[in-house]
């Protein structure tokens, strides 16, 4: 368990508030922090509003360059405010080296802009939403099993050229294999043939927590569904700049670039 998330149990004392300001997650680039606070309480991180459940629940994350230090903001309903000052463990991240990547992907003509740029405003509008969702709480499973084939935050080199991180976890698997949904949620993107990502499907999973699943195969589902825990959302394909079947599985905390693999257990053994 490698990967797993490890819970730090920190408390930290606010004078302003009825409870305590209760961390349970480490802080560390592409983290998923789980916290707890009095429901009354206001928080903000990262320029976001933290939304609280009526149990005092809340969720924030951390990107894969998250700084050195960042700074979570309380206020109370009686006007006391106070700063916490947090330090984030640093990661090194992988190289990875993929060759036979089609030009066309790689240097990308002019014709194919507006449709990317369009794409990529539907994405960043899915992943905007603020739900109340309550599913960002559920033990997360993995959504396929295969190969782990690319990890998330490595530096990827196409056809020998330098390129984004990878933001995402790699599954490598026949295609048609089933994806099924990590954890319950609401479909709120679906698109058969991105230019980058082909086959797409982005799921809410509440308070700024989602789910994205690219290349694949055949999408199963529709916008707006509402889908539960396990449930079959997807087949597994090589669509978009893929050059083999797998399922690239990507979280964020709104902008925020997240690695699923802090909230999984080990992979099965693949039979």
């Amino acid at each position: 368990m490698l990967f797993k998330l490890l819970l730090t149990g920190i408390i930290l004392l606010s004078p302003f508030s009825t409870i305590a300001l209760e961390i349970k997650s480490e802080w560390v680039q592409g983290g998923v922090i789980f916290g707890k606070t009095d429901p009354q309480n206001k928080i903000k991180f990262l320029g976001h509003p933290v939304r609280i459940n009526a149990k005092g629940d809340f969720v924030v994350g951390l990107g894969r360059d998250a700084k050195p230090e960042v700074i979570m903001v309380e206020t109370t309903p009686d006007g006391g405010i106070k700063s916490y000052s947090f330090k984030v463990r640093q990661r090194k991240y992988r190289e990875q080296r993929i060759n036979g990547v089609p030009k066309r992907t790689v240097n990308i003509p002019e014709k194919a802009l507006p449709k990317i740029r369009q794409e990529m405003e539907l994405t960043k509008a899915a992943r905007r939403i603020n739900s109340d969702n309550q599913s960002f709480l559920q033990t997360f499973q993995w959504p396929a099993h295969g190969i782990i084939s690319g990890v998330y935050g490595s530096r990827r080199y196409y056809n020998g050229e330098p390129r984004r991180p990878h933001y995402g976890l790699d599954i490598a698997a026949p295609q048609g294999t089933p994806v099924k949904a990590p954890a319950s949620g609401t479909i709120t993107l679906v698109h058969d043939n991105m230019y980058f990502s082909g086959g797409t499907i982005i799921m809410d999973h509440g308070h700024g927590i989602s789910s994205t699943f690219i290349h694949l195969h055949k999408v199963l589902v529709n916008k707006g569904d509402k889908v539960k825990q396990g449930q079959l959302i997807a087949e597994i394909g090589s669509t978009g700049r893929s050059t083999g079947p797998h399922l690239d599985w990507r979280m964020n905390w709104f902008n925020q670039r997240l690695d699923p693999q802090f909230l999984v257990d080990d992979m099965p053994s693949v039979k």
